[in-house]
């Protein structure tokens, strides 16, 4: 009788990937490895999708990770084109009204705006029946005996692969477990923010309205002629309130309190935050990481370098990070090491670009003090009313490599 070498069966096996996280980054990454010959899984600790109205950028080199993935004509359609952004002072008054582009860099024409849960939707549609995904459960522990990386999950079960990849977000458990706590890695950038949605009572339409006083900032995102409106606030906040984030009733009491005295719309802004279970709250933040990987365990997207929503890229550095982390592991034809080293080589740069971008936003948004909103205010008024017609070059710093399918 043949002997038969375990080893050469592995070897002729697809090699096994693990993704955490059905967001963005994940389904983006499990369609490229999949394409790559990787055998994938994804697990998700929600219960389904993650589906949410707020608009969400997709721009420069991003663009084409999604032409690539043949999902460009449905993003096209999806595009909400907004078409105007007001500024108003904290009477209410008419600060500047702009076309968004004038303010964040972005290409009217070019780059996308789309609901976060159009994009989530393409993207899992786009693999749904290529890879397995678990849903309402989450990786417990990871332990790396040197083979591969042996997976408990919450449900009880284990599971080994050979390589697991956290792409579960800024506050990642993956990056816990492999990286130890997230506090060497937070960059807290000076606010905390909470999105909601509320009944469109004010009439609006493919336009963004934002108040500021010194310190708050509060914003009405109307992606369309909907009955449904996303609201913003925005606050200055000397330390993360750490003893927020995982208690709806602290976000409630602390936004409250931060708000109390405010006009304009913001205390019906309060109360219909009082009657919603649809709240995300957080800190304005970035990830900062010397690496990306440990062992055979990887970092994508926000879980590795979440740029934060001051930037506009962190749907964008996602997409990108997924594909760029793809093509470098199915260029080392699946050796762990050398993919995850080639991925932090050729996407750094690109990354940093990106993040850097963040102190452009903070002077334009959220001034903190009575002088630089004034500062402010004044620039926008200055501003040309039309879209931009240059991108920043950041968006576009980085030249996609093929992914070739693995050997």
């Amino acid at each position: 009788m043949t002997r038969i070498d375990p080893t050469e069966i592995r070897t002729k096996q697809r090699r096994s990937v693990l993704i955490s996280g059905a967001s963005i980054a994940g389904p983006a990454l499990a369609f490229w490895l999949n394409r790559a010959g990787f055998a994938v899984t994804v697990v998700e600790k929600a219960a389904t999708l993650r589906r949410g109205g707020y608009p969400i950028d997709v721009r420069g080199t991003a663009l084409e990770v999604v032409r690539r993935m043949g999902l460009l004509p449905y993003l096209r359609e999806a595009h909400i084109d907004l078409r105007r952004l007001t500024f108003l002072e904290g009477d209410g008054d008419t600060v500047a009204s702009l076309h968004p582009h004038a303010v964040s860099g972005g290409v009217a024409g070019q780059d996308l705006e789309v609901r976060r849960g159009d994009l989530t939707d393409a993207l899992y549609a786009a693999v749904r029946d290529d890879v397995e995904f678990m849903f309402h459960d989450c990786v417990a522990t990871l332990d790396q005996p040197g083979h591969g990386v042996d997976v408990t999950f919450r449900s009880g079960g284990t599971r080994t692969f050979d390589m697991v990849i956290g792409a579960d977000g800024a506050h990642s458990h993956t990056r816990e477990l492999a990286f130890g706590a997230e506090d060497p890695f937070h960059r807290y950038l000076g606010y905390c923010f909470a999105i909601f949605p509320l009944r469109n009572t004010f009439g609006l339409s493919h336009e963004t309205v934002m108040w500021n006083t010194p310190g708050r900032a509060a914003a009405l995102y109307a992606v369309g002629e909907t009955d449904e409106v996303h609201a913003f606030l925005n606050f200055a906040h000397p330390r993360p309130p750490f003893d927020a984030f995982r208690d709806a009733g602290s976000q409630r009491r602390l936004l409250t309190q931060v708000f109390a005295a405010d006009g304009w719309e913001v205390p019906g802004l309060l109360a219909a935050l009082r009657e919603t279970e649809d709240v995300f709250f957080d800190a304005v933040s970035q990830i900062r990481m010397p690496r990306w990987s440990s062992g055979r365990v990887a970092l994508v997207g926000d879980a590795a370098y979440a740029p934060s929503f001051l930037t506009g890229q962190g749907t964008s550095l996602a997409l990108v990070g997924a594909y760029m982390l793809a093509s470098s592991l199915a260029a080392a034809s699946g050796d762990h090491a050398a993919g995850f080293a080639a991925y932090e080589r050729n996407t750094r740069e690109f990354v940093t670009l990106n993040q850097e971008l963040v102190g452009e936003g903070d002077a334009t948004l959220f001034p903190t003090t009575p002088e630089a909103l004034k500062q402010r205010n004044d620039t926008l008024r200055k501003l040309s009313a039309l879209p931009s017609a240059e991108p920043r070059p950041a968006h576009s710093a980085l030249t996609l490599p093929e992914v070739p399918p693995m050997a």
